[in-house]
């Protein structure tokens, strides 16, 4: 099951003019367990921004910078912590 988190919060961007493509777009789409990004045009492209649980794996393995999120913060942060705690997301921003 591909998790939904609340859309249009992910802090996520991408930077088309830094990326390299990284050998046909691998980093990226390797390291993000839900397949926010995909190859366009022999680069990255942000697929499902609504799936990004701001985890960070992308920015820390993008050799070039292109790709920019506040790992642990925010929305998606919070639906994560309501989950293992069994309480309801709280964000602080409703």
């Amino acid at each position: 099951m591909k998790h939904k988190y609340l859309s249009d919060v992910a802090t996520l961007a991408l930077s088309p003019d830094k990326c390299i493509g990284c050998e046909k777009c691998g980093r990226c789409t390797e390291v993000c367990p839900h397949g926010v990004f995909a190859p366009e045009n022999g680069k990255a492209a942000i697929f499902d921004k609504n799936s990004c649980m701001e985890c960070g794996a992308c920015a820390k393995n993008c050799p070039t910078g292109a790709i920019s999120v506040n790992a642990g913060t925010g929305c998606a942060y919070a639906v994560i912590i309501g989950w293992l705690t069994g309480g309801e997301p709280d964000c602080g921003c409703c």
